[in-house]
Order: structure tokens, then C-alpha cells, then sequence
């Protein structure tokens, strides 16, 4: 008899649970399901069209992809075509790696305005993903303000500081550019409620910031540290880093380009002011206390803005019979299994934490737990899952047909344009068929 493996979603976590199953159990089935005909989830979807070098991971998973034991189960979405208790019921193990996808929301004031967009929607708009293809989205002037200090925030700020021809050899989709192009707004300030020591950007990102062309980052001298030591030396080395970049921004002069990025810190946002759409955003004055949190001094300004996008972290979206953790940011687990059969890794597992890269360990060490337990019970698979979506005329795709629509988003491109995307879902099943 052979076991059979469902992993629910095909980001990084998903395909490297895949990898870690085919290295230790060759004899083991594994099906991966995603929502869309398109795999690779937040790769294609979330990380910024500008990083290029980081979507090339996909050529990793692409190998994984083409092992005899996988399958890849496309155009199905769990929870409304088929529910995690019937995947129990067709595989020996089920594997959630379906990430955590809503937006965090802010708790003020004015955040239902029209012009306040979450960072997700922000994201998969401008790459291109199909539920998120039709946002349009207001970027009205005279500002927009981006709430949080992640490397999510400084994707975004980056990606509305940039021109056209910077973006040539990226696979931002032709709608978003020119919505850009035609957005009237010229400040862009990013805001973090506590210090710049305290920020979660790395590096690397904080100094892409430095070299937009039409863009400049500015910072304000005063609300950088002064001298400092902390314990660990390799974290003293990267706040140095850190804050040698900020203080080189310090110096830039802000009427030397058409547009500005304001980084400011100690800001936390109470209310966005507005009665039928965004008109600016209220911002608290903060300080950091004795134990490390930012508390507000009393003080408040006002920012004017007529978009806001929040960029504060994420949320797990509910499955039935799946529960979701007291702080809501993944599954409710223990070292990945949430019940007997029943695993979670990457985002679902850990919540919104950690690069791509972090989701390989992580993905092996509890692939390798769920398959020291896996038995074999006799169950349907594959097939069985092929035959219930049959019943339920749902029109699952496999891999093959996104290698249909990878050559045809990659066909007849100008030099250096990686990919052109398709981005309606009946357009992507369209070109399955080609």
C-alpha cells in the first residue's frame, strides 16, 4: 500500500515540506493544493517585483515539483471545495502551509475610509495577483503614509518611490506602473512607533531606500541615537550599519528630487481623519519606556495625506475545524501538529516571522515528525481527491498547465522583462488550455 501526503498551498513552506518528504520517504505520495493555477505562493505574489534575485528561488521548487511523487493540484480552494476533515479522510496526512493573509488592522479611528489599503492588498495588487488585480487603488497626493517599519513597509515605500524605467526588469504589471505614473502624491512617509533601533528592516533593505532616483529618504538628525553599546556584538555591529545609513540620509537634501520618503519614528498613528475619504492622519507622539515599549508622551501632529497602507503584520484567515490561536496570527499547534494527522508549517505554524529561507528548516523538521508517525490507511490519495472535485465540477489544474502559462507570461518579452503576468484567473485558465 502507499501513503499519501496533502499539502494545502505551494509558498515556500509548502514546497519545502514536499522537498523534505521526497528526500526522507521516495516512496511516499504527496499532492500539493493551491487556491490558483499558479504556484509558489507568496514568492509570486508578495515579494516585491524588484527583488528578482529572491523570486529565482522558484527554479528550487520547480525540481521538487517535478518528482515522480508529486502532484501539483491547482484551481482549488480548501474550505470551500474541499474541507480539511475530507482531506483527512482521502490522505494518511494533511500539512497546512496556507500562510496568514489578512491584514492586521490598525484599532482606530477612520480606518474603514476610502484610500486606507492593508499592505496585502497593496502587495498582491502590484504583483499581480488575481483577487487583488481589480483594487485600483487611490494613491492620491499630496502624501501617503505607510504604517510600520518591516521590511513589508520598505517594499511598499520603495515601490512607490520608483520610476518606470527603474522598474524595467521587474515584473511589476503594466497597471500598476501607470497608476504610479499618474499619482499626484510626492511625500511618502513611513512611519514606526518606536526608535530605529527598534525597526524590523534589514539592511540590505534599508539602503535599496538610498538609491531611487526620483525619490530621496530623508530623516530627521534628531531622532537618531547618539552613541550606544549593546550586549551581543553582532547586534551592535548591525545597528551600527543601521544607523550609519540613516545618518548618510540625514544629510540629504530633501528638495533634491521631485519626490521625498520621509522616515520618521516615535509616530503612532490614532486616527485618520476624513469624512468621505482619506485627508490626513493623526499621528501620537511616542517614547520608549523601561521595559522596551513605546507609550504615548501626549503630543500628537498632523500628517496630510490623502492614502494610507498599513503594513503591521497579519492575521490567519479561518478554517473550519482548524483552530486558530488565542493572538490570531497562526493555527493553534504544537511544534507543527495541530491533531492527529493534522500539521502546520511556515507562517501557519509560526506566524507572519522569519524570510524565505527560514521556512526551510522549519518545513523539514516537522515534515520529519509527521512522517515518523505516518501510517499507511489504505486511503484514496490522489485519486480520490482527483474523482471528489469531478463530483463537484471543479476544475483543478496541475503543473503542467502552469507550465503552459509560464511560457506564455514569459513569451516575446523586451530584454530584461522577466515576465509579463497574467492576472484574471479566467485568463490564467485560458492559457492552460494553449
Amino acid at each position: 500500500m502507499t501513503k499519501h501526503v496533502a499539502i494545502v498551498g505551494s509558498g515556500p513552506a509548502g514546497f519545502y515540506a514536499a522537498e523534505a518528504i521526497c528526500k526522507k520517504e521516495p516512496e511516499v505520495r504527496v499532492d500539493i493544493l493551491d487556491r490558483l493555477p499558479t504556484p509558489y505562493g507568496l514568492v509570486r505574489s508578495g515579494v516585491a517585483p524588484d527583488h528578482q534575485g529572491t523570486k529565482n528561488v522558484w527554479r528550487v521548487f520547480h525540481r521538487t515539483a517535478q518528482r515522480e511523487q508529486v502532484q501539483y493540484v491547482g484551481n482549488v480552494e480548501v474550505g470551500r471545495d474541499v474541507g480539511v476533515p475530507e482531506l483527512l479522510e482521502l490522505y494518511d496526512a494533511v500539512v497546512l502551509a496556507v500562510g496568514v493573509t489578512d491584514d492586521r488592522k490598525l484599532g482606530i479611528e477612520g480606518e474603514d475610509l476610502p484610500g486606507v489599503y492593508g499592505s496585502r492588498a497593496l502587495t498582491a495588487w502590484y504583483n499581480g495577483h488575481p483577487d487583488f488585480a481589480d483594487l485600483d487603488p487611490d494613491l492620491r497626493g499630496p502624501g501617503i503614509a505607510v504604517i510600520g517599519n518591516g521590511n513589508v513597509a520598505v517594499d511598499v515605500v520603495r515601490v512607490l518611490g520608483r520610476t518606470r524605467p527603474e522598474m524595467v526588469k521587474t515584473d511589476l504589471p503594466d497597471y500598476a506602473m501607470k497608476k504610479i505614473e499618474a499619482s499626484d502624491y510626492t511625500d511618502i512617509y513611513m512611519l514606526g512607533r518606536r526608535g530605529p533601533l527598534q525597526a524590523s528592516f534589514t539592511t540590505a533593505e534599508l539602503r535599496e531606500l538610498g538609491d531611487m532616483s526620483q525619490t530621496v529618504a530623508v530623516v530627521q538628525k534628531e531622532q537618531l541615537p547618539g552613541e550606544f553599546t549593546v550586549d551581543d556584538p553582532k547586534q551592535q555591529r548591525l545597528f551600527e550599519k543601521i544607523v550609519d545609513t540613516l545618518r548618510g540620509y540625514s544629510e540629504n537634501d530633501p528638495t533634491s528630487k521631485p519626490k521625498r520618503l520621509h522616515m520618521r519614528w516615535f509616530a503612532s498613528p490614532v486616527r485618520v481623519l476624513g469624512e468621505d475619504r482619506v485627508t490626513g492622519l493623526e499621528v501620537a507622539v511616542t517614547k520608549i519606556d523601561e521595559d522596551g515599549r513605546a507609550v504615548k508622551t501626549g503630543e500628537t501632529y498632523v500628517i496630510e495625506v490623502g492614502t494610507v497602507v498599513t503594513a503591521i503584520g497579519y492575521v490567519a484567515t479561518p478554517l473550519e475545524g482548524v483552530p486558530v490561536a488565542k493572538w490570531g496570527t497562526c493555527f493553534e499547534n504544537e511544534d507543527g501538529k495541530i491533531a492527529d494527522r493534522l500539521y502546520a508549517v511556515g507562517w501557519a505554524k509560526r506566524g507572519p516571522s522569519g524570510v524565505i529561507a527560514t521556512n526551510r528548516k522549519d518545513s523539514g523538521e516537522v515534515a520529519h515528525v509527521m512522517l515518523d508517525q505516518l501510517e499507511d490507511g489504505g486511503r484514496a490519495g490522489h485519486e480520490g481527491l482527483l474523482k471528489l472535485l469531478a463530483q463537484r465540477d471543479v476544475a483543478a489544474t496541475s503543473y503542467d498547465d502552469w507550465v503552459r502559462i509560464d511560457a506564455q507570461e514569459t513569451a516575446d518579452l523586451p530584454e530584461g522583462t522577466p515576465r509579463r503576468k497574467i492576472t484574471s484567473l479566467p485568463d490564467l485558465l485560458s492559457a492552460t488550455k494553449s
